[in-house]
């Protein structure tokens, strides 16, 4: 509760003095002022209008949040911790506030809407607004909804990509060959990234890889590599890693490559969104960004994975192919298996580890992550010419087998901050087979809902242990995967879900 002082002077006209709430609202800008406020009144401020707020020569859009209690005094306001670092704001400080100017670009989002193309030049008005700052959540939310689905077509795909691209910052090599890999997604454990890192940069070839987090799944590369080393590295502090290593494994946020991207990706991941045509522009964009020369892409297709049927497959890969040639990218896609989980972890810290004991070429390490990284980084040895047609799997394998990975994977991140162990669960529980048979089938979506219940992946150490993939024969008892949590409660929510849907791995019983 506030204390008011009666001599202490409320500033005039439409300025208030800052105080720090302390509210954290992750990425959105939100000012608080009390609703008897007297700048409410003059400037008829409504709970969610769009204020634009200036302190010296900083300016900043934010959503307006009504207090009706005596949170804040007369004549102060208060700001959301994103808006208190981008104003850059002291204690005590006088802002200006005034209603923000209208949204242009918002015309093409209503357009889209109603059936209308997007051009390249309302693509770029509208990723320019994005970048500035000028879209509230809700607008965003329209915008994500609008170019759901299969709306855009490729020339609206190959048009926002190349806006995303100018909106940022955009990564020079020189003239070398730069190398990337990626995968669409929507796969379970499929932490092949940072292996293929390892590995091509261990055969010569430069790959600076910046990763996203995750949008509606456990873990993004960028979140399972954070529990092995920093990855909120800047511009200057990945080139230098690149320069010393041949690779990195950066989170892209940071280096601020497709802005508008990251910011999109908030809105997705609070829509469970995730649609094609951003996709592809989500994808290529900092792809383009980051200077890549020659890309392999991964796209797991099954009945629960992001792609569902071989159709959708050609129809993603047709577009994906046609926006990178056209944007000077030389692409090769490969589509993999998506019918269950690769590797045994789910989860960041379950999937480093799983990273781990493949590139020290353990005995036990998991097959399916191993195979599949193998044949990613020996699509790329092929594209840019290191290994010949058919033998870039060779290559790849011996990288592994002779202990070169696992050591350029050590060099690099040492030189991203010191590698690290990964944290575990202060809390498991293993889930039974209720019957005798062999697992025939097991649902990627439900495994991915139940490690995000456990707390993944903003509880790094939890997740989901895989014991039985497809083909085990297993026994009445037998542990079929374990649930990891950091947190008693966050355990019990997961085991909750688990037993109101029970279907999350199939068994065919023994005749």
């Amino acid at each position: 509760m506030t204390s008011h002082n009666p001599n202490l002077a409320i500033p005039h006209g439409s300025t208030l003095r800052l105080r720090r709430l302390g509210i954290d609202t992750h990425q959105e800008a939100v000012i608080y002022m009390r609703q008897d406020c007297h700048v409410c009144r003059s400037e008829g401020f409504s709970a969610q209008a769009r204020i634009e707020a200036r302190l010296g020569e900083r300016t900043l859009i934010a959503t307006l949040g009504r207090i009706t209690s005596d949170l804040l005094a007369h004549g102060e306001a208060g700001l959301s911790e994103t808006a208190w670092h981008r104003l850059a704001a002291r204690e005590g400080d006088e802002i200006a506030v005034t209603h923000a100017p209208p949204v242009d670009s918002l015309r093409h989002v209503r357009g889209k809407i109603y059936g209308h193309r997007l051009d390249a030049g309302a693509a770029e008005q509208i990723v320019r607004d994005i970048v500035a700052g000028r879209y509230s959540d809700v607008e965003l939310a329209a915008l994500v909804a609008a170019c759901g689905g299969k709306a855009l077509d490729q020339g609206e795909i190959l048009g926002l990509t190349r806006a995303m691209v100018a909106a940022g910052s955009r990564l020079d090599w020189g003239k070398r060959a730069i190398a990337d890999k990626h995968s669409v997604g929507g796969l379970p454990g499929n932490r092949t990234t940072p292996i293929v890192v390892a590995i091509v940069a261990a055969c010569g070839l430069t790959i600076p890889k910046t990763s996203s987090r995750a949008i509606t799944s456990p873990a993004g590369t960028a979140d399972t590599m954070e529990t092995l080393a920093p990855v909120d590295l800047n511009i200057a502090a990945m080139r230098h890693v690149v320069e010393q290593e041949g690779g990195c494994i950066v989170w892209g946020g940071a280096v601020d490559l497709s802005p508008a991207d990251d910011i999109l990706i908030r809105v997705e991941r609070a829509l469970n969104l995730d649609s094609d045509g951003q996709m592809v522009a989500s994808v290529l964009s900092k792809k383009i960004a980051a200077g890549a020369t020659h890309l392999v892409l991964d796209l797991p297709v099954g009945a629960t994975a992001k792609v569902r049927s071989p159709v959708d497959a050609d129809a993603l890969s047709e577009t994906l192919s046609a926006v990178a040639t056209a944007s000077g990218v030389q692409v090769r896609i490969l589509t993999t298996d998506g019918s269950q989980p690769v590797g045994r972890g789910i989860g960041p810290a379950l999937e480093a580890r799983d990273v781990v004991s493949v590139l020290r070429n353990e005995q036990d390490a998991p097959v399916s992550l191993r195979q599949r990284a193998v044949t990613l980084a020996g699509a790329l040895l092929e594209l840019l010419g290191q290994a010949s047609q058919g033998g870039g799997a060779t290559l790849a394998d011996k990288a592994i087998r002779d202990g070169s990975a696992w050591r350029k994977f050590a060099a690099i991140c040492a030189a991203q901050g010191g590698m690290r162990e990964p944290p575990r669960a202060k809390f498991t529980q293993e889930i039974p087979a209720t019957g005798r048979g062999q697992v025939t089938e097991i649902d990627n979506r439900l495994l991915a809902r139940i490690a995000k219940l456990a707390g993944a992946p903003a509880a790094k150490e939890a997740g989901i242990e895989l014991h039985c993939p497809l083909g085990t024969q297993v026994d009445t008892g037998q542990p079929l995967y374990t649930i990891h949590a950091a947190a008693r409660g966050e355990l019990a929510y997961a085991l909750d879900f688990v037993r109101s849907h029970p279907g999350a791995i199939e068994l065919e019983p023994k005749q």
